[in-house]
């Protein structure tokens, strides 16, 4: 039986002979690009009357174009070209020659094909998989794009006005951000906006989901994993968040729920900037903007020793909190009317209301699954429903029954989104008015208006600041 040197030294010595028996023509040339050989067929194709003329000459007077000096003098192949001679064009491909010591000593070429034609098919199939390529790359960022904004955290009223304005703050940084709130509230929702409102807004938007990811995955899903790093990875590597995030903005929801081990490990990334992905030694360095969010209380997990000190001061820069749904009454019209018609379009049904009784009805629940709660339910409303306008009673084959003692009711007349507005800018002046203690001036900075602007709206508004 051959031994794998022996058919590797068949390979070599027949490889030659078959390229120059089957391909239109073969040339060698020695180690000053003099020719040294051709086989018979390539002096018919370049209309050389008598091949032995040939040999010594240098590779360039007999070929002008051809590149079997640049072979010889790199040690480098060129795979695939095509050589015009005259008005004819050939495909060729370029080998160096080297000897036991690994020293170039030659290169032999061959003319693959005396009619370009006989490529336009690989060449057809090149350009589709490059056009594919770019087509899936395109889809990919599409993907990363955020699909919020800060139009999109329907509300108007005085904890929702805050929350947004400071949001909006944010953005025009580069600072980490801490978004705590309960589940549902909409802090994905709020990283989103940020991040659209930003000088990042063409750069990726990547979330993961701390809590939905197996704690023995994480690390790679962060940091991704160098090629070959343990078997079974894939045989390119694979890049982590952090990568794939580069330039843009990377949101970790449910921050809370990460290992202590993890935890040293990303506060070592956000404060140099570089990684090492799993499986390798190279540093990877990266510039990315961190919003974190949870649901947890991070200050107690701190005190108590389940979160690190130095990880939570990092992420705790800017500070946001998503107000829970229970405090939010004066927002319930225009969110759930925005839900309502989101929910019908989303469904394929016709356009549908909402009444004053049912927005009441909604007030006398406490939501603790918050926004993503009143959308399930008044989804469930929608389709079991099949009146124009959801009333109480839709509502209540759905959610549980109300307490009977409970005291949230709102007025039954509906509320207008101009009202809407108006009445939390009321209150945000009011607020501001008090804060400053009646200083104009300072409750105007407070808002983020002019002192004219102020006057103006309190006008319109019919805010009396001796009330306020």
């Amino acid at each position: 039986m051959n031994s794998a040197e022996d058919l590797q030294q068949l390979a070599s010595e027949s490889l030659l002979a078959h390229y120059a028996e089957y391909c239109e023509g073969a040339v060698i040339v020695d180690a000053e690009a003099r020719i040294v050989w051709m086989n018979e067929r390539y002096p018919e194709r370049l209309g050389i009357a008598v091949p032995e003329q040939v040999v010594g000459q240098e590779i360039e007077k007999i070929i002008p174009n051809s590149l079997m000096r640049q072979v010889v003098e790199t040690g480098r192949p060129i795979m695939l070209d095509i050589m015009e001679f005259g008005d004819a064009a050939f495909v060729v491909t370029r080998l160096p020659l080297h000897d036991k010591a690994g020293k170039v000593v030659g290169a032999v070429g061959f003319m693959l094909y005396d009619d370009t034609r006989h490529v336009l098919s690989l060449m057809s199939r090149y350009q589709r998989l490059r056009s594919d390529l770019a087509e899936a790359k395109k889809k990919l960022a599409e993907a990363r794009k955020t699909k919020y904004t800060f139009a999109s955290f329907v509300g108007a009223g005085a904890a929702c006005s805050a929350v947004k304005q400071a949001a909006r703050r944010a953005a025009r940084t580069t600072a980490a951000v801490l978004i705590l709130g309960e589940t549902g509230t909409g802090k994905e929702l709020l990283a989103q906006a940020i991040h659209a409102a930003s000088a990042r807004i063409d750069a990726p938007f990547v979330a993961v989901n701390i809590a939905a990811v197996p704690e023995t995955l994480l690390e790679a899903e962060f940091f991704g994993v160098a090629p070959g790093a343990y078997t079974g990875a894939e045989r390119g590597g694979r890049d982590g968040k952090f990568k794939l995030a580069d330039g843009g903005t990377l949101f970790l929801d449910e921050i809370g729920d990460m290992s202590p081990a993890l935890q040293a490990k990303l506060l070592r990334t956000l404060q140099e900037g570089e990684f090492e992905p799993v499986g390798s030694n190279r540093l990877t360095t990266v510039d990315v903007r961190v919003i974190a969010a949870t649901s947890r209380n991070l200050e107690k997990m701190v005190a108590d020793g389940q979160f690190r000190a130095d990880l939570y001061y990092r992420l705790n820069v800017i500070t946001l909190r998503t107000p829970p749904l229970r405090e939010r009454l004066e927002d319930f019209a225009l969110l759930a009317d925005y839900l309502v018609d989101s929910i019908c379009r989303n469904q394929g049904m016709p356009p549908r209301g909402i009444s004053a009784g049912a927005i009441n009805r909604l007030c006398q629940h406490d939501w603790p699954g918050n926004v993503r709660e009143l959308a399930n339910v008044l989804e469930r409303a929608l389709l079991m429903s099949d009146s124009d306008t959801l009333e109480a009673d839709d509502l209540d084959a759905v959610m549980p029954a109300t307490p009977v003692d409970s005291p949230k009711v709102v007025s039954l007349r509906p509320v207008g989104m101009a009202e809407a507005v108006a009445q939390a800018e009321r209150e945000a002046i009011r607020q501001a008015l008090q804060s400053a203690r009646g200083n104009k001036a300072e409750a105007a900075r407070q808002l983020g208006i002019s002192r004219a602007a102020l006057y103006e709206k309190m006008a319109a508004l019919g805010v009396d600041a001796q009330l306020a």
